[in-house]
């Protein structure tokens, strides 16, 4: 199974949505990627849908935003 992609940018609300998506769905089942440290994988998140940071890519490529942290053009600066 494909897993899904958690994109956030390292800020509490992402860091605190990031513990709760891994207890939900197990750390097997989901890729985490932040993207504040990893700036390269922005262009993947936008391309996946995703908006603003915390959000949770489905490995049916749904783009879930989980709560509002930051909009992908205050994470892109």
């Amino acid at each position: 199974m494909k897993k899904s992609i958690f994109y956030h940018a390292g800020c509490p609300v992402c860091v605190s949505a990031e513990h709760d998506i891994v207890a939900l769905v197990g750390s097997e089942n989901v890729e985490v990627v932040n993207i504040g440290e990893t700036r390269s994988r922005i262009k993947e998140a936008e391309n996946a849908g995703v908006k603003s940071v915390p959000a949770l890519v489905t490995p049916t490529g749904n783009a879930l935003h989980i709560n509002f942290g930051a909009s992908m053009d205050d994470v892109k600066g």
